[in-house]
């Protein structure tokens, strides 16, 4: 497996991830395997959206620079945007802050049949909340029961949750936002909290750590995805979500097949065919 899935009630040390690790995948053989992958995601999304069943929730957390972009370009690009969205989380608006801070992402999860992308997600609550003390500890410290009892809920409901923490090393870090100032065509992504925020990368990863052993649960698994390696976090995205997906495709065919043969039964019936 190219990404690690954090077992249920198992304590996470990223320091024991390298996130520089290539899975013994060399480059040009993880381009071709996703050029592969990528015709898969558009078939099974394309049998997914027909049959309107299940809905699909992809999580997409990760320090700045990791890539959350960039995977949703190189591997989410692949399915029709008829069937799904990217939603994205920033500073709360008043009106998110005048709710639970669960309201803003749950009225934008995905209906049957589609998928949605959250661009950062509910885990910013327990993140950056944390990190800049936004929030007393006796707060945010109650979010991780929230939290999953949220995503249980979604999964009874029949949706399928799938969450990606995108790691990235310090060093890369600092080398990506360099490049970023560097580079004028990546200008307008820098912020002027790039570099405090970077400062705070191992603040983060110990509220990363806490956030991936106590939301990893048997119905929605968090994955670690080794992510210095661009080509190997595209490769590692696409893998997980076709591994995941493809034992629902028998199932949605079925129901596919069910609904061509009623339909045809009632235009029949109308003298149509």
């Amino acid at each position: 497996m190219l990404t690690h899935r954090v077992e249920p009630g198992h304590k996470v040390h990223l320091g024991d991830i390298d996130p520089g690790d290539t899975r013994g995948v060399e480059r040009a053989d993880a381009e071709a395997r996703l050029s592969a992958l990528n015709a898969e995601l558009t078939d099974l999304q394309e049998v997914h959206y027909a049959a309107g069943h299940n809905a699909i929730l992809i999580v997409l957390q990760g320090l700045d620079t990791a890539g959350k972009d960039g995977t949703i370009k190189h591997v989410m690009a692949q399915f029709n945007p008829a069937g799904c969205r990217v939603e994205t989380f920033k500073v709360p608006t008043p009106e998110e802050q005048a709710h639970d801070f669960l309201w803003r992402c749950h009225r934008v999860t995905p209906a049957q049949g589609t998928i949605t992308i959250f661009n950062r997600s509910h885990y910013e609550d327990v993140l950056v909340v944390r990190v800049h003390k936004l929030a007393p500890k006796a707060t945010w410290e109650k979010r991780y029961a929230h939290i999953n009892n949220f995503e249980h809920l979604l999964v009874d409901s029949g949706t399928i949750v799938l969450k990606f923490f995108l790691y990235i090393s310090r060093d890369e870090q600092r080398r990506r936002l360099i490049a970023r100032e560097q580079d004028t065509d990546k200008a307008w992504k820098l912020s002027v909290s790039d570099w405090s925020e970077h400062a705070l990368y191992e603040q983060y990863i110990e509220a990363y750590e806490d956030a991936l052993s106590r939301c990893s649960t048997e119905h929605a698994p968090w994955y670690i995805v080794p992510a210095d390696h661009k080509w190997l976090r595209n490769l590692a995205v696409a893998q997980t979500i076709v591994d995941v997906m493809d034992p629902y495709r028998r199932v949605w065919r079925e129901e596919l097949e069910q609904l061509g043969r009623e339909r045809l039964a009632a235009a029949k019936a109308a003298g149509r065919a």
